[in-house]
């Protein structure tokens, strides 16, 4: 049941969630304490045959329903298919890649390859057989330049030919080899350290049905009927209806090689962040995605619900506008003559929040302030003797006055050349409570005598938020968001120079080679790569071009009538086709 749903360094970029991953706080809520959440939950009662599992998404906005690895970049898309879309490789509690998924995957480090072998029992949801051309077709799909997928990136570029392929140079990519029916074997120009690990992004986790799209053309792919309203998964569920950005319905995959799940269908809904409460008090729902902490703290007492949880792969950032994506290289561009150029004015805006305050009153203890851009998901990576942006006040007003950004006569700052400064912070709708919370962070920088206005003058809906902050518009200044993270800790594909996630568009020579070091032959040695891992941190504290904000435990509400409800990390062990209930109506 893991929610890691990913390629490459991340998985999607996920919705804003300020504060503490959730959009959603109450005034009067505070709360200090540190809750101990279990990872799953399995009523003792004896399982019904059958049964409807009803499932909501929190969230503000309807889901896209693209669905397909290659093409969807947001995580609610990921929630909603989660239920027939199934990675080709099982992985350990540890993201460890592990026999035993519908492929194996063998690593040579000396031939610099990697072998997939299909298991031959696994079969798409039309009941045609997994096959090598669906692994090695997926690979075009990710690289040709007509379905603009952003996760081809500078990782994947590291198999032989697919450059030539992206840059249509070439029909073919010579460095996917298809051995026979059920082989497939990637060639490397170099092996890399987090190879082991699911989630590395230098080769694709997923796969496409060959014989249902290879006549789409891949400028047509993400509108077809083939992706948008009849897909096709090998998971054990395949999808059965969509009421358009709404709701989806899943009913069995009977191919499914793990066999037949035991839940009759799986109904998942979209849900406001301002109904939810009212919806598990009226027991609704049988399982909650995208909960939030200040909701968690209004419903964590509900009778008939146990509340589940894990340290969440994601973190809230605050980004800056410092460039543009060059499509035609596949760069980004940083501008030093952007509005938010100097780290100065950058850091002095990190120190000007009271992030501390915010998260010990309306997290319920799931929240805390992030001190890097490694979260703490990631231990062995992360640097603990890292302090971040505390508030501090008096250290912003030092950091703007030696930068040259002097107070004007309507007592806010002007830039260095004494023109009039402007700050125009690109905010996605939340709930109720949003407004509120936008608000007091403007006030915050206002202590610092700058002027900061929300882009368009209002909170932008999702859409319209990702394709000005994506396309960075002259009127988006600063933006907060956040990454939902695949499992292996490489930052590259967030923060690389040919990155199309790295959305700030930072770029510096310094940063691409601590990036580079991260993931250098060198890095094989554990210790070696967490030390880089540490200098990059510091590096990006440094230059403050990505601000950490918060991460969470992330909370799951669970009816007392489910079993086998996991948030394990090992696929064996956590699986859609093992949950069953234990009536036909939900526990009260």
């Amino acid at each position: 049941m893991s929610k890691k749903w990913s390629v490459g360094a991340v998985a999607v970029l996920a919705a804003l969630t300020l504060a503490a991953c959730g959009n959603s706080k109450s005034a009067s809520s505070t709360s200090s304490s540190k809750p101990t959440l279990p990872l799953s939950y399995s009523s003792k009662k004896s399982a019904i045959k059958g049964g409807t599992l009803k499932v909501a998404e929190v969230n503000t906005a309807a889901f896209k329903g693209i669905w397909d690895n290659a093409l969807t970049t947001n995580v609610e898309d990921a929630d909603m298919m989660q239920y027939g879309n199934e990675n080709l490789f099982a992985t350990d509690k540890n993201f460890k890649i592990v026999n035993g998924g519908a492929a194996n995957l063998k690593l040579n480090q000396k031939a610099k390859t990697a072998t997939i072998k299909i298991n031959p029992k696994v079969k798409w949801s039309d009941g045609k057989p997994l096959v090598a051309q669906d692994v090695a077709y997926a690979y075009k799909v990710l690289a040709n330049k007509g379905t603009a997928s952003q996760y081809y990136t500078g990782s994947i570029a590291n198999i032989k030919g697919i450059a030539a392929y992206h840059a249509g140079k070439a029909k073919d990519i010579s460095g996917v080899q298809i051995k026979n029916k059920r082989t497939v074997v990637i060639h490397f120009k170099v092996m890399k350290p987090g190879m082991k690990t699911s989630g590395n992004g230098y080769f694709w986790e997923n796969a496409e049905p060959y014989h249902y799209i290879k006549n789409v053309p891949f400028k047509k792919l993400a509108s077809s009927d083939q992706i948008r309203k009849h897909p096709l998964f090998f998971g054990p569920f395949k999808l059965a209806k969509e009421v358009s950005g709404e709701s989806v319905k899943w009913v069995p995959n009977t191919y499914y090689y793990k066999g037949t799940p035991k839940l009759k269908e799986i109904d998942m809904q979209v849900v406001s962040p301002d109904s939810i409460a009212a919806a598990l008090k009226a027991h609704k729902y049988d399982v909650t995605y995208g909960l939030g902490s200040s909701t968690y703290g209004k419903v964590k007492n509900t009778s008939g619900y146990t509340f589940t949880g894990k340290q969440a792969l994601s973190y809230d950032y605050l980004g800056f506008n410092l460039g543009k994506y060059d499509a035609k290289t596949g760069k980004n561009v940083m501008n030093k003559n952007s509005k938010m150029a100097d780290p100065s004015l950058r850091k002095a805006i990190a120190y000007a929040m009271n992030i501390d305050a915010v998260e010990k009153k309306f997290s319920y203890g799931l929240g805390s302030r992030l001190t890097t851009l490694i979260p703490s998901a990631f231990s062995k990576y992360q640097d603990k003797s890292a302090k971040g942006f505390p508030l501090n006040i008096k250290k912003a007003n030092a950091l703007l006055n030696k930068a040259g950004y002097k107070k004007g006569k309507d007592g806010y700052r002007t830039d260095p050349k004494g023109k009039k400064l402007t700050i125009h912070l690109a905010e996605m709708q939340g709930n109720s409570n949003t407004q509120a919370i936008v608000k007091n962070y403007i006030q915050q920088w206002k202590k610092v005598s700058l002027r900061v206005k929300l882009t368009d003058g209002r909170l932008l809906d999702m859409n319209n938020f990702y394709e000005k902050v994506q396309a960075n518009s002259s009127d988006v200044d600063m933006f907060e968001a956040a990454w939902g993270l695949s499992s292996e800790p490489s930052p590259m594909d967030l923060y690389s120079e040919n990155a199309p996630f790295n959305m700030g568009r930072f770029v510096s020579k310094e940063n691409t080679k601590l990036l580079n070091d991260i993931d250098s032959q060198k890095a094989f040695n554990t210790s070696y790569r967490v030390n880089a891992f540490k200098k990059w941190q510091d590096y990006m504290n440094k230059e403050a071009a990505y601000v950490p904000e918060i991460e969470v435990v992330q909370s799951y509400a669970v009816n007392n009538r489910v079993k086998n409800f996991s948030l394990s990390n090992a696929t064996k062990d956590s699986n859609w086709a093992k949950v069953e209930v234990t009536s036909n109506s939900l526990s009260k």
